[in-house]
């Protein structure tokens, strides 16, 4: 018995000459058989087969490390296939960011959440935050897309204006809500009205809430609101009084509704104060409106007022003769 223990004993120290050290170790005295043995190491995920060395799988402290030192158990099949009970559609890219550092992502959004869940499982940190970094940028390309909400109530569109932080621009165009023809530009100017619109949402997306109302009883008028209140109006359409029939007019003042969306910045992020206030009402009381502009000051509440632009309100014929000129009146 003494011999066959001595025996025992010297083959066991031959072995350990003879294997090589494994590229990672452990603290605890696991180790998980098969693994430590080899340079190689054969996984099955999920029925994805990957042969790759434990110095890839050991390059970061992760789930795949512990594995490597056998601090984690895992079943090992009789053909020797580490079997991972885990779907292997991504691990290939898991195993080439440990190989290189770094991988291409999928712009894809669920394809880049299925791959953070990965990485989260195997506790592969620097894929983690490879993911998490692409995903950021992602947020900040969405959040510079237009997005216009649709409204569908008169009193949704109140709620939403009182209650958005953010100072808010609309447009209402509702070119059906017409009982007379329209004059020869107007449709050009309906559609020059429209297209400012979509340019002031590419430029100041992230800073003004853009609401389209096309269900309104205005053919075309702008409204601009800071802090849940109306601040000014701009108001496109009037009705031209001609010799035998009246016809809508609709105007295209684009130099002042840009002015007013600027002004409206004042109220961004609730920075407006007593200051901003002066400085919107001298604003709306000393400028100038152009010609064939008129500008009506009415008080919503104290000392705080809505400005008022009309555009060529009343244009009226003078019952001259044929192709005298044409008087405008306001």
């Amino acid at each position: 018995m003494s011999a066959e223990a001595s025996v025992g004993g010297h083959d066991a120290d031959s072995v350990r000459s003879v294997v090589p050290q494994p590229a990672c170790h452990s603290t605890d005295g696991h180790r998980t058989p098969g693994l430590m043995g080899s340079k190689y190491v054969k996984l099955n995920v999920g029925g994805s087969l990957h042969y790759t060395t434990i110095q890839t799988l050991s390059k970061e402290d992760s789930l795949l490390r512990s594995i490597c030192t056998g601090a984690t158990n895992v079943t090992i099949d009789p053909e020797g296939w580490v079997v991972l009970e885990r779907s292997g559609r991504h691990f290939g890219l898991v195993l080439n960011f440990l190989r290189d550092g770094s991988v291409p992502l999928p712009e894809d959004h669920r394809e880049l959440d299925e791959i953070l869940k990965e990485a989260q499982f195997y506790r592969v940190q620097g894929l983690i935050q490879h993911c998490l970094n692409a995903m950021q940028k992602q947020q900040d390309v969405f959040e510079s897309v237009c997005r216009i909400p649709m409204i569908t109530s008169a009193k949704e569109e109140q709620k939403m204006i009182a209650t958005c932080r953010k100072p808010v621009v609309k447009l209402q165009n509702n070119r059906g809500n017409n009982k007379y023809s329209y004059t020869s530009n107007s449709d050009d100017n309906l559609l020059k009205n429209i297209e400012l619109f979509d340019k002031l949402v590419l430029r100041f997306n992230n800073r003004v809430l853009f609401v389209k109302d096309v269900l309104g009883d205005e053919i075309c008028c702008w409204s601009f609101y800071g802090e849940g209140r109306k601040i000014a109006e701009v108001c496109c359409t009037s009705i031209v009084y001609a010799t035998e029939k009246k016809q809508t007019k609709v105007e295209f003042p684009e130099a002042r509704i840009f002015e007013e969306t600027l002004n409206i910045l004042i109220y961004e992020n609730n920075r407006s104060g007593p200051g901003g206030l002066h400085l919107l009402d001298s604003r709306g009381s000393g400028s100038s409106l152009g010609a064939g502009q008129s500008e009506e000051e009415g008080a919503a509440g104290g000392d705080r007022r809505v400005r008022r632009i009309h555009v060529r309100r009343h244009i009226m014929h003078d019952e001259r003769g044929h192709g005298q000129q044409t008087v405008y009146k306001d």
